[in-house]
């Protein structure tokens, strides 16, 4: 094909960071499909969804495949070795972004594309072509507050970009009992930020109690406390720009926590966080630690900034939990001992930002998301302007047609029926597009059993909105224990919905959005 020589010969491929060398062991792959000796344009993208859109547009003039395997979730997904091959040999890379994806699959992305090959965030580039974004909405009623850690700003001032991490290191934990801070990964393994209880190691920079964030960003986590008591978290921050210079300091705070004590008992403490949504935030424009709460749960209008030297987090004797039998948290201690607990509320590595990742889900969107792989694929390939509008059209027209099957199928609905419970929060575009109702989302933390009074909850909001189906998104589906459990005892169909991932009977997304518009029509609209 003529013109695309130009991107294989006369450029230095990057060398593979030292970095990525621990990347070795992550993930399962087929055999590398991009290559240089392939005069095709060599496409990659992140997810397999936005693979199938840049195969659709690229035609016979592009190779096409995805970092991240179908089946596998883009929010935990470790790229390995084999993947860093497709990311050099890579002529042009489309990412979603809006922090949907694991921070280590786009710094291995920005790290070792060649000079000079375009990178392209869909998520936020296609704005300009009539995309419509909203908020991500959290709604998780919890007994305990939710804590997290967070990020506030980008930090482009300082040269900060998408691979940059803030460095949030545990430096001292004083208090009665063991503190430990950790994530539950997606198929339940833990991983620590915190562990007070083999110490904290200043010679090698706090390494094993440090949580790594990307800018604008925040994480989920559970806090588990073995004795009741005050505990004192001093808590650093410093933000690596890249990996060639020192990590600028952000600055330092102590955080208090009373477990299982009257957090009004505590000396100095004016105020209390013990409900809602909270995190410890380092900002990087104030370079400076402190509290930012939503405790009404109204979201971004509602959040409020507490001074960590006055304000007590609350961990009522309420949030004692029984250590479960599962062998990958015994750290925690014996089987059947109880620790007080802030639950994580959201199972998997869950980094993201204020704004919902998963546009796909409206098909107006997608449409948006084709433009822009069409106009950048022109860019690279002037050559093939042609086909690219060609193909474009062609499958625009498809998806116009997906969009009102979408429509009228959800249409069928009673509109007292539209009502989703699930086990992903990745449905927001779905349910303000076609008229779902996000009626809640239900995700399960294999570190604790859920409390009678979250059972409760499922129970009394499937019984007074007469929902007669829950939502399982097939790979979830196995490890989705209280929303089957309930859905059992309440005699509910469990049916399936796709959000991130393909798998072998959903290979493309107009399959995808269809299946998901006539399973929702199915199961909402019939009897068990």
């Amino acid at each position: 094909m003529p013109g695309t020589a130009r991107y294989r010969s006369g450029q230095r491929w990057p060398v593979v960071l030292p970095l990525l060398v621990a990347l070795l062991g992550g993930g399962c792959r087929s055999e590398a499909t991009l290559s240089a000796r392939d005069q095709r344009i060599q496409v990659l993208t992140t997810t397999g969804i936005l693979r199938d859109l840049a195969a659709n547009v690229g035609g016979d003039r592009v190779t096409v495949t995805s970092l991240v395997p179908d089946g596998a979730d883009a929010h935990s997904y470790e790229p390995s070795l084999r993947d860093i091959r497709d990311v050099v040999y890579a002529d042009v890379a489309f990412s979603n972004y809006l922090l949907l994806e694991e921070q280590a699959v786009i710094k291995a992305l920005d790290a070792n594309l060649r000079d000079g090959v375009p990178n392209v965030s869909l998520a936020e580039g296609a704005v300009k072509y009539a995309a419509e974004i909203i908020p991500l909405v959290e709604d998780v009623s919890l007994d305990t507050i939710w804590l997290g850690m967070r990020v506030r700003g980008t930090g482009a001032a300082l040269g900060a970009n998408r691979s940059s991490e803030m460095l949030l290191s545990a430096t001292t934990v004083d208090g009665p009992g063991r503190m430990v801070a950790y994530v539950t990964e997606s198929f339940g393994n833990p991983s620590f930020a915190v562990d007070s209880g083999d110490g904290f190691d200043a010679s090698n920079g706090y390494r094993d109690d440090t949580a790594t964030l990307p800018p604008d960003a925040h994480t989920h986590m559970s806090w588990a406390f073995t004795k009741p008591g005050v505990y004192r978290l001093s808590l650093r921050a410093r933000l690596a720009v890249d990996p060639q210079t020192a990590p600028v300091p952000m600055g330092e705070q102590v955080f208090t926590f009373a477990v299982g004590v009257d957090p009004h008992s505590v000396p100095g403490m004016s105020e209390t966080l013990d409900s809602g949504h909270a995190d410890l935030t380092v900002d990087i424009d104030q370079r400076r630690l402190y509290l930012l709460a939503d405790p009404e749960g109204g979201g971004e209008a509602t959040q409020k900034v507490y001074d960590p030297a006055h304000t007590a987090i609350g961990v009522p004797n309420k949030a004692l939990l029984e250590i479960p039998g599962d062998r990958r948290f015994r750290f925690l201690g014996r089987p059947g001992t109880q620790v007080y607990q802030l639950p994580q509320a959201v199972l998997g590595k869950h980094v993201h930002g204020e704004i919902d990742p998963h546009l796909w889900q409206d098909v107006r969107n997608a449409i948006a998301y084709t433009q822009l792989i069409r106009d950048t694929l022109i860019g690279v390939d002037p050559e093939g302007a042609a086909t690219y509008r060609a193909n474009a059209s062609a499958y625009i027209r498809q998806l116009e047609k997906l969009d009102t099957y979408v429509r009228d199928t959800i249409a069928q609905i009673p509109p007292s029926r539209r009502h989703l419970v699930t086990t992903h929060d990745a449905f927001g575009y779905l349910g303000q597009a076609y008229g779902v109702r996000i009626s809640g989302f239900v995700t399960p933390n294999p570190a604790a059993e859920p409390s009678l009074a979250d059972r409760r909850r499922l129970t009394e909001t499937i019984r007074n909105l007469r929902i007669p189906a829950v939502f399982l998104e097939p790979d979830l589906a196995a490890r989705s224990t209280t929303l089957t459990e309930v859905a059992h005892e309440e005699d509910l169909r469990i049916c399936p919905i796709y959000g991130d991932a393909f798998d072998r009977d959903v290979t493309t997304y107009v399959e995808m959005m269809r299946f998901n518009a006539e399973s929702l029509r199915t199961c909402l609209t019939t009897e068990k």
